[in-house]
Formats: structure tokens, sequence, C-alpha cells
């Protein structure tokens, strides 16, 4: 896991965290369907990290090619890692 990753799952951790001790404190009061769907948002970025970003522009671009774009950019993560390896 990169950090760049770990980051991202940490923000995830956050916002969920942060979305819970919310609900908790606003125990009972209207204001808790504004906040719920903060603890929902974290969850993805827990589990996939990085990749949501990633799939999100994928999907904004459209269905046809969202397989594309994401392999393309797995294509440039291998080849820049590749490099990196290389003396």
């Amino acid at each position: 896991m990169t950090r760049r990753d770990l980051r991202w799952k940490l923000v995830g951790v956050a916002l969920t965290a942060a979305g819970c001790a919310l609900l908790l404190v606003l125990d009972r009061s209207p204001l808790m369907i504004a906040v719920f769907p903060l603890a929902f948002a974290g969850l993805p970025l827990m589990i996939h990290g990085k990749r949501v970003g990633q799939a999100i522009r994928a999907e904004r671009r459209g269905h046809y090619n969202t397989a594309e774009v994401l392999h393309a950019a797995r294509l440039r993560r291998r080849i820049r890692r590749d490099a990196d390896l290389d003396p």
C-alpha cells in the first residue's frame, strides 16, 4: 500500500468517525438526516482508497470507456513502478 493510498483510506476513516460521532451527539435531532451520508461517505474510501477518485473520474467520462480508463491507469502505474525499479 502506498502512502497516497493510505492517506485516502485515513480520510475515509476520519469521515466515518466524524459522521458517527456527530450522529451520537445529535441524538434524536432532525439534523441526523443531514449528517448520516457523511458517515457513509467514508466507507468506500476506507475500503478502496485512492481507486474511488479514479472510478469517479472514469464514471464522469461515460460508462462506455470506464474499463479502458481504469486499465490505462493500471498500466501507467506499472510502467512507472518498473521505471523506478530499474537502476
